[in-house]
């Protein structure tokens, strides 16, 4: 936690060596004056996808353009300086060891009270990643389907063609005809119930017009019973397929008595604390995981049970995972939604922090904000295809 200043690193950090080279040239002036043309620090932390992360050496991920299209339209010098960890970085903002702390950051009640912050620029909440496989998801599925509801629903439907096929056969007086002496009563009763049931060959089954009104009403009652189906089978099945899978985890206190992965000094790791505070109830056993794009990894080799973090860092880690057998769910979502920002020092200049809240402003109104954030949830096929 000394005063070192790192190596800045990669493309992004030579634009910022190179924008305070050219800001404290001759021809700089502007709006901050002559005692706010000094390299601001800029501290980030690595394995916070996809908020800010480090790629082949170079600074990348939503909060990282954002905070570099700030520094562009202010023409603010800064360098980078790497921290160990989030609370690390909090820290090293609160002593004045860094300027702006970049990062998809929680305003949250206990760090408004010592920490200064940007206007924000995002709203997220928490989520929570369960393990599940396709193998789970097809035998909840099927489960479901074999359900009391499609029982019943499909039941009704047999039900209403056998009541329409009696009432066609009496109507029609099928009893007596010289087809049915052939056949036989039952497979002629059949016939009658596998045409109104599906359609095809009515016209060979009825000849009055009271019988052409039955096949009308058979005819409708397909239609109903197939959207209800349909509807069924997409709202009920598929919700009651997502319960099952996660039924274990229906809020923050099923949490209890599992391995939890969190990243150190954020905002799950301190709700891990908060909940392992109370009393007479069985602790949640934290796992440290120092990237966020290691949550996987930690749930399938069994490491941890439940992964906790910001919902658009587990929707990033799902959006850039391979197709497997191993297919973790979001079992929790939009947990405790709080804003989220830039840490700013405490000695920052007045009319800088202005500057840099100003600029989000615009960035948020111009929607540019919203373009970067759906950017980093692309999977990197899309990523590629894009030139990025």
């Amino acid at each position: 936690m000394g005063r070192r200043r790192q190596r800045p690193s990669g493309l992004f950090h030579g634009l910022g060596v190179l924008s305070a080279l050219l800001w404290m040239g001759p021809w700089s002036s502007g709006a901050w004056g002559q005692s706010q043309a000094r390299v601001l620090r800029v501290g980030v932390v690595d394995g916070g996808q996809p908020c800010n992360f480090r790629q082949d050496g170079v600074w990348k991920g939503l909060a990282v353009d954002l905070w570099s299209r700030v520094a562009t339209e202010e023409k603010i010098p800064f360098v980078l300086q790497e921290q160990p960890n989030l609370e690390a970085l909090l820290e090293a903002t609160r002593r004045n060891r860094v300027d702006v702390a970049v990062g998809c950051i929680n305003v949250s009640p206990e760090r408004l009270a010592t920490t200064s912050f940007s206007l924000p620029f995002q709203e997220d909440g928490l989520a929570v990643l369960a393990p599940s496989s396709r193998l789970d998801l097809g035998k909840a599925f099927l489960r479901s389907l074999l359900g009391p509801s499609l029982l019943l629903l499909l039941g009704g439907f047999l039900l209403m063609m056998a009541l329409l096929s009696l009432l066609t056969w009496k109507v029609e007086g099928h009893g007596s005809t010289p087809e049915t002496q052939q056949l036989g009563s039952l497979r002629s009763f059949a016939r009658i119930f596998q045409i109104l049931a599906t359609g095809p060959g009515s016209n060979t089954i009825v000849q009055t017009t009271r019988g052409h009104l039955i096949v009308l009403m058979a005819y409708l009652v397909r239609i109903v019973s197939a959207s209800l189906l349909v509807g069924f089978l997409t709202i009920h099945v598929v919700e009651e397929t997502r319960e099952r899978t996660s039924s274990t985890l229906r809020g923050l206190e099923d949490l209890r008595g599992r391995r939890v992965a969190v990243r150190p000094g954020s905002i799950s790791a301190d709700l891990v604390e908060e909940l392992n505070q109370r009393r007479g109830a069985t602790a949640v056993q934290m796992v440290r995981m120092p990237r966020v794009n290691q949550a996987i990894t930690l749930l399938q080799n069994g490491t941890a049970e439940a992964v906790l973090a910001d919902d658009l860092q587990l929707s990033y880690v799902l959006a850039q995972a391979s197709p497997s057998r191993f297919l973790p769910t979001l079992a929790l979502r939009g947990l405790r939604p709080e804003s989220q920002g830039f840490a700013t020092s405490p000695q920052l200049e007045g009319s800088t922090a202005m500057a840099i809240d100003l600029a989000i402003s615009r960035l948020k109104r111009s929607g540019e904000v919203t373009r970067l954030r759906e950017e980093a949830l692309r999977p990197p096929s899309k990523n590629r295809s894009s030139g990025r």
